[in-house]
């Protein structure tokens, strides 16, 4: 027995044995059991589990008549929204597989999510079609998008006018104006409304729990983008996982607000929510003040969020007005919650808040707190069916109690590997005591309860309020603007964020004195997601660099670390 099962969750098995079903049956089966139940609740709009499998299925359906087979990879571009989920299933229903992408990528960020995966459809929104209409059309012929299916945000909205005024004003403009759809130069464009209109028959389920069902994509410390290969499998066994981990019944009111793009967002919440039955209360980003209206109106009793999310709530000027009475679960991850927020919520609600621990290749948790025995800025301990060790990151062996390692991971939620990049797949396994575990690239160590706790990364990442950062990433963007040289990304502290991006920049003879720190920053503000871009840009007559020519990365990484340590 490992040391951490004496604080397991009572009543919870170590292991779970997963249903023979794709994720699909999840809506199937939820839907049938409470038809007309809410499972979503969108800014005053209400779809029932009945509605959200009809228009799953006639999505469905209009993928297969437009040449949808088993296997296709399908971009799903959006923001939270119902279309959101809807598509998701539909794709599923088709047989077919999702690629969730992050909505702050622009155009030349954009071209990778198509040209890897192959993909010829794109699902998105009309706010959002632009970048990939213009990405498609920077491709060269034949490797772009052949469809693209747009919604608009007025096909769920308007709400009533009493719901529109906890908007916040911002959002009014974004959500109620209606978009010019574009035309591409090849390809076709296709409306939301007309493809729900189909009345073809949906197709026949083919896949089961081995079939590939979702490719996220991850970063790493070279190249671009990797997907991870999640089969039904790993998605179904985190999902349920998640669910009964926190509790979870039919009855739970759980607030998404985390993205969806995002692997915690998708599988511990969206997925979670639907095997249960449960009611969805959907924000499509971050408000703080909407949220405190949203958890106490529907009586929210779940919540997974970012440690920001809960700082900015506890600093509202209306907090005061706020009833969180109804939550009875809350926890997160990607950033470590301060003791002193955490101590707040357990004063104010009796609310311990359980982080986790996970990545994009463990569908998300491989490690969570139980939730009545929960340990601060701690990772928690093994999820369920999972083995979780910390070993020496050269010789691969399992390190004492309390010694710092590499955190490798073995488990049924663990992805099929890397797409198309057979030497990273071989590269992140290994063999021990006949198990095949995941590397990490995290380094941390185990207490004597058998709690994880990171210490370092192994893997040069920059984590800025949970979004993860890959500095090769954005160093590959930079080098497309025509004054740069030379560029490395390291990060710096920021109050808010925790850290953020910074880049350390070579301009070229013939710029230097003509551009500014600001237009740097501008420009990669222009050509990448907003979380990607550099915040602060410093000018070098030179990158350190070694023997061999290799940039001296953490050098430049220490030097900013100790110039915020003596500020």
């Amino acid at each position: 027995m490992r040391p951490h099962h004496r604080f397991w969750p009572a009543r919870l098995p170590h292991k779970i044995d997963l249903p023979e079903t794709s994720l699909w049956e999840n809506l199937a089966i939820s839907a049938r059991r409470f038809p007309n139940k809410t499972a979503i609740q969108f800014l005053g709009q209400s779809i029932t589990y009945g509605e959200l499998m009809r228009q799953s299925e006639r999505l469905a359906a209009w993928l297969s008549v437009h040449g949808v087979k088993k296997g296709d990879r399908i971009i799903l571009l959006m923001q939270n929204c119902p279309q959101w989920i809807v598509a998701h299933f539909a794709i599923l229903r088709a047989n077919a597989v999702v690629v969730p992408v992050n909505p702050m990528n622009r155009a030349k960020e954009l071209e990778h999510y198509i040209t890897d995966p192959d993909a010829r459809m794109a699902i998105t929104t009309a706010d959002l079609a632009h970048e990939l209409k213009d990405a498609s059309e920077a491709l060269p012929e034949g490797q772009g998008l052949n469809h693209l299916l747009v919604t608009q945000w007025l096909d769920i909205l308007p709400a009533t006018d009493e719901e529109k005024k906890n908007w916040p004003t911002s959002w009014h403009d974004w959500l109620t104006q209606s978009i010019d759809l574009p035309q591409p130069k090849n390809g076709h464009v296709h409306r939301w409304e007309k493809a729900l209109l189909c009345d073809s028959p949906a197709p026949k389920l083919l896949v089961g729990l081995r079939d590939l069902a979702i490719l996220p994509y991850t970063s790493g410390t070279t190249g671009l983008p990797k997907g991870c290969m999640h089969p039904h499998r790993s998605i179904m066994h985190n999902a349920i996982a998640s669910a009964i981990w926190a509790n979870g019944t039919f009855q739970n009111v759980t607030l998404l607000v985390v993205p969806m793009f995002h692997i915690t967002g998708l599988v511990s919440v969206m997925h979670a929510s639907i095997y249960l039955g449960a009611t969805i209360v959907l924000m499509p980003r971050w408000d703080r003040e909407l949220a405190g209206h949203l958890i106490s109106k529907w009586r929210v009793t779940h919540w997974t969020n970012i440690p920001t999310m809960v700082i900015d709530l506890l600093g509202s000027p209306n907090f005061d007005r706020f009833d969180l009475s109804s939550l009875s679960i809350i926890g997160g991850g990607g950033a470590a919650m301060p003791q002193a927020v955490a101590q707040r919520l357990f004063e104010l609600y009796g609310l311990r808040y359980a982080e986790g621990y996970g990545l994009t290749e463990t569908a998300a948790p491989s490690h969570n707190n139980p939730p009545d025995k929960p340990k601060q800025q701690c990772l928690g301990i093994p999820f369920v069916s999972t083995d979780a060790r910390v070993v020496n990151p050269e010789t691969l062996a399992e390190v004492a109690q309390g010694e710092q390692g590499e955190i490798v991971i073995h488990g049924p939620e663990v992805f099929d590997g890397y797409w198309k990049r057979p030497e990273a797949t071989e590269q992140a396994f290994f063999e021990l005591e006949g198990k095949k575990f995941f590397r990490s690239g995290d380094l941390g160590r185990v207490d004597e309860d058998g709690y994880f706790f990171i210490t370092d990364r192994l893997k040069r990442m920059i984590n800025a309020s949970g979004f993860k950062v890959w500095p090769a990433e954005v160093e590959a963007l930079m080098f497309q603007h025509p004054a740069i040289q030379e560029a490395c990304i390291i990060a710096a502290k920021d109050a808010y964020r925790g850290e953020t991006v910074k880049a350390m920049v070579v301009l070229r003879q013939s710029h230097r004195g003509q551009v500014s720190e600001e237009d740097i920053v501008k420009w990669c503000r222009e050509h990448m997601a907003v979380y990607k871009a550099p915040k602060m840009v410093e000018f070098l007559d030179a990158l350190p660099k070694s023997g061999s020519g290799k940039v001296m990365w953490r050098l430049m990484q220490e030097a900013e670390l100790k110039k915020s340590q003596s500020q």
